[in-house]
């Protein structure tokens, strides 16, 4: 038996039960039953049964979703890691220590957390999402991360080698910025008291520089001692790029504070390596003093090239932005109020009737806990008069003399003006903000290299490692992506309407217009990385499971929205229950 629909002229067609015959060897056939007056639904339902489907009282009576795992975000990361390659740049050959390290790195990107948390993660009972299943991981514990970060570690050199062969050639751009990271615990030998870029004064910390290829793609991390300084480094890089990877000519961009007089003369010229950088303050005002920079230029143009005996080789770009002149004229003002203010209940507590503050040494110990509190003291003299009261007032000769230099730069470089122009050479320095873009997403806004759990100095630098490992892929996929996220797709239009390179930078027209309207250009919701890897992982990978004898279960991933589709193809990723 079967059902045939039979054409009625302009009226629905005829739904006919019917069944075929053999009469004098010919193939006939005769109508059962009329079924055009059933709902179709019910049709669709004898249709099936008389194919040999199963019959149930109600769609949803007839399976159970025993399991539903968030799947999207995981195909979009791994998806990302097998594009570039990055399993065979760790290494060539397969092996259960690359698929635990493949899934630390993407897990890192997807929901950071500690070792233990990710074991949990990839655990098939308390598993948070498809990653295990779709690296094929098996059953594991912290204990198998831990011994896959170290031997991770052993191949720290071998697989930056691979990353600078892919992103550095001779000749080009290299970009070193260090951070610190404060640690949890005290027993890591790389852990001491340092200089914090994050103000947590009093904690441990450790100290990690990162080279990264003209764009800011990372290429290679380094993690020293917390009380390591920024110069002490720039040796072990030099060494680096001229022997590990094999770089006989680049041009290393680094800042102020790290490329110094010394460094320059001891370690970066001897390699034969170029360099572009900037003077510190103090050496600025000597350049004014001495006539080297007239301020009077700066009437008329933002951007002055000079050269100066004191400086023998190099160029000397100077620079002066007003917008930045006003920002820091603001902000010194706020900050000697702001000293004035922690000075003021000092100068009436040594003049009040009862109880008056007496005594130079005990007046002066007050004085010192509170004046540098602004880093201001420099702008200020005291001392007490004749009946005991304190005196204050500002040094106006030395902030008129710190006002003069509001907002001016000085870049320097060993490139001759044949090879890179003025402006050129402030923009390639103006690159290093791509590195502390790096950084702000490593210690807070995507991966969290920080609260570091780990004791031992092998395992913290192999977390860093991992941590800058998830950072390649994560810039891959800002690239990818940058047309849905607030990220400038337009880089080339926002450097266009810049009227100079000293004026502050710009952004396109697109990226102004989804920052207003919070829209893309083709009308969906402008994500974050953050929330558009959320938004994606509500694509889950659901086991079902028949309410029939003898049914197996079987996977089906959901259907993407559009948003996620435009997602998914951005990235090049096509969605299957095995992914």
């Amino acid at each position: 038996m079967y059902i045939e629909a039979v054409p009625n002229r302009s009226s629905p067609p005829a739904v006919l039960l019917r069944e075929s015959y053999r009469d004098a060897g010919k193939v006939r056939k005769r109508t059962l039953a009329n079924l055009s007056g059933w709902p179709p639904a019910l049709v669709e339902g004898l249709r099936v049964l008389l194919k040999g489907g199963t019959a149930v009282p109600s769609l949803d009576a007839a399976f159970d979703v025993v399991r539903s795992l968030p799947h999207g975000h995981v195909a979009a990361v791994v998806s990302t890691i097998r594009q570039l390659r990055l399993d065979r740049l760790i290494d060539p050959e397969p092996s259960p220590e690359r698929a635990r390290v493949l899934a630390m790195i993407a897990a890192r990107v997807l929901d950071p957390g500690s070792k233990l948390a990710t074991a949990r993660g990839l655990d098939a009972a308390t598993a948070r999402d498809t990653l295990a299943g779709t690296l094929d991981l098996g059953p594991l514990d912290e204990d198998d991360l831990y011994a896959a970060m170290d031997w991770l570690l052993a191949r720290q050199e071998r697989i930056e080698r691979r990353l600078a062969r892919r992103h550095l050639r001779d000749g080009t751009l290299v970009l070193y910025d260090l951070t610190s990271v404060w640690m949890e615990g005290r027993t890591c030998p790389l852990a001491r008291h340092g200089h914090s870029r994050d103000g947590k004064r009093g904690k441990l910390q450790i100290v990690f520089g990162l080279l990264c290829d003209r764009a800011g793609c990372p290429v290679s991390v380094e993690v020293y001692a917390g009380n390591t300084g920024d110069p002490a480094t720039v040796g072990a890089q030099v060494e680096k790029l001229r022997t590990r990877f094999g770089l006989s000519r680049v041009v290393l961009v680094g800042d102020r504070g790290m490329l110094t007089d010394a460094r320059l003369r001891d370690d970066v010229r001897p390699a034969g390596l170029d360099w572009i950088s900037a003077l510190r303050g103090p050496a600025i005002r000597s350049l004014v003093d001495a006539g080297a920079v007239q301020l009077s230029l700066f009437d008329e143009q933002d951007l002055v090239e000079v050269r100066t005996d004191a400086y023998p080789g190099e160029r000397l770009i100077v620079c002066r932005n007003p917008l930045l002149a006003g920002e820091r004229a603001r902000k010194r003002e706020d900050l000697l109020a702001a000293t004035e203010a922690v000075l003021e209940p000092i100068a009436a507590a040594t003049r009040r009737a009862q109880r008056r503050l007496q005594g130079a040494a005990k007046i002066g110990e007050r004085v010192g806990k509170v004046i540098g509190k602004y880093k201001m003291a420099k702008h200020f003299e005291w001392s007490i008069d004749a009946d005991g009261g304190l005196v204050y007032r500002r040094r106006a000769a030395a902030i008129a003399a710190e006002a003069a230099l509001d907002g001016l730069y000085v870049i320097r470089t060993s490139l001759p003006e044949a090879e890179l122009d003025g402006p050129d050479t402030v923009r390639a320095y103006k690159r290093l903000t791509t590195a502390e873009r790096a950084f702000r997403s490593l210690k807070t806004v995507d991966l969290h290299v920080r609260p570091v759990f780990h004791r031992t100095a092998e395992r913290v630098r192999a977390h860093v490692l991992l941590c800058m490992l998830a950072y390649y892929v994560e810039w891959h996929m800002r690239r990818k992506l940058r047309a849905m996220l607030f990220d400038d797709e337009e880089p080339e239009a926002a450097e266009a309407k810049r009227t100079s390179i000293v004026a502050p930078a710009r952004r396109s027209d697109s990226a102004v217009h989804k920052a207003q309207t919070r829209r893309t250009a083709g009308g969906d919701p402008v994500h974050s990385f953050r929330t558009l890897l959320q938004d994606l992982a509500t694509v889950c990978r659901n086991t079902v499971a028949p309410r029939l004898p003898g049914a197996e279960p079987f996977e089906i991933v959901t259907r993407p929205t559009p948003l996620q589709q435009r997602a998914f193809k951005l990235l090049g990723v096509r969605l299957t229950c095995s992914q």
